[in-house]
């Protein structure tokens, strides 16, 4: 029998963010192809009933937590500690988690005190011969794989966007409150800094993805650069839409080559090939010409447009669902100023 535990931490406000849901409804799928499991959910924060209160009629035979305020922050040894200790309180042979930056920091060193494997940037859950399967991208993400493992415990921790969210009704359960013994603090977490809204440019939860290529620093039809105004319409467009920012590689690279670069633009921002591949309802490139090493990378958005020149251009090749061939600049001041008029 596989004892099934999904692991989540609790946001800000105390409740389950979206990456957690995905995870839950996955995990709810697995559970349901796998005879005889069964699934709990473990939390961790500084109040975790609001969480469990959310989720409560996901159908999980047990809800356990570890609570208290050394738990509210993102810290490496106390989350090892509080997801060990929940991994061995509910006996669980297969542990799911959403991907982020406190779960895929934690959680290798839990499956080496466990005694077990984990399996990162996982994109799918399934059952193959009555058995727990999972799918990831390899060989920058050209190749997708389907693997099973035979050791436990297994952690497993899902990339966000590759489920539909959980959706049931909230209710009141009973938490189990398990006790953790921590080890001697030695990271203190006085508070975060972050960019304001303004200059926020990755938002993995956006509806539109909007990618920048290497075109928008190249020589205009004047035969003149035009950097600064690029960062201009870029910009003002990010903030109109609320729109998450991509980049071809050629792009962030131009920095070291002594060319033009956008200011704002670093290899965070890097779609396809050695970057991410994002998952946005909607997606707009500019200036890109469309080769493989950037399609890869969209792949999974769900409905793909691109501005260029170049009606020969790759993204004209059935990469696009829809190709404007028209001046990205000229395209974006119109965009721009449609926008700033609806928002006023």
């Amino acid at each position: 029998m596989e004892n099934l535990l999904l692991l989540a931490h609790t946001e800000t406000d105390g409740t389950l963010g979206k990456n957690a849901l995905e995870a839950l409804s996955a995990a709810k799928n697995l559970a349901a192809g796998l005879a005889g499991s069964q699934l709990s959910v473990g939390l961790v924060g500084a109040d975790v009933q609001s969480a469990a209160n959310q989720i409560a009629t996901c159908g999980a035979a047990r809800f356990l937590a570890v609570m208290g305020a050394e738990f509210a922050q993102s810290r490496y040894a106390s989350d090892a500690a509080a997801t060990e200790t929940l991994a061995k309180a509910a006996g669980a042979r297969l542990i799911i988690a959403p991907a982020g930056s406190r779960w895929n920091r934690a959680l290798p060193g839990v499956a080496q005190r466990l005694g077990g494997r984990v399996d990162t940037h996982v994109t799918g859950l399934a059952v193959a011969a009555g058995m727990p399967a999972i799918t990831r991208w390899y060989y920058r993400q050209r190749m997708e794989g389907t693997l099973t493992r035979t050791a436990r415990p297994w952690i497993v921790l899902l990339e966000s966007g590759c489920a539909p969210a959980w959706s049931g009704g909230a209710g009141a359960v009973s938490v189990e409150k398990i006790p953790v013994a921590l080890p001697p603090l030695r990271t203190t977490v006085t508070g975060l800094k972050s960019p304001p809204a303004d200059e926020q440019t990755i938002r993995p939860d956006a509806k539109l993805l909007f990618v920048a290529g290497a075109g928008w620093t190249k020589k205009q039809a004047d035969g003149q650069a035009h950097a600064a105004e690029a960062e201009q319409l870029i910009l003002e467009f990010l903030r109109h839409a609320q729109a998450s920012l991509g980049s071809t590689k050629s792009l962030v690279d131009l920095s070291g080559e002594g060319q033009a670069v956008l200011k704002f633009m670093s290899h965070l921002n890097q779609v396809g090939q050695t970057g991410s591949t994002p998952r946005h309802p909607k997606g707009l490139a500019t200036c890109c010409h469309g080769e493989e090493p950037h399609t890869v990378g969209w792949r999974f958005i769900g409905e793909r447009r691109a501005v260029n020149l170049n009606a020969a251009c790759s993204w004209a090749q059935g990469k696009a669902d829809v190709l404007y061939v028209a001046d990205a600049f000229a395209v974006m001041r119109e965009v721009n100023r449609l926008l700033a008029a609806r928002l006023s």
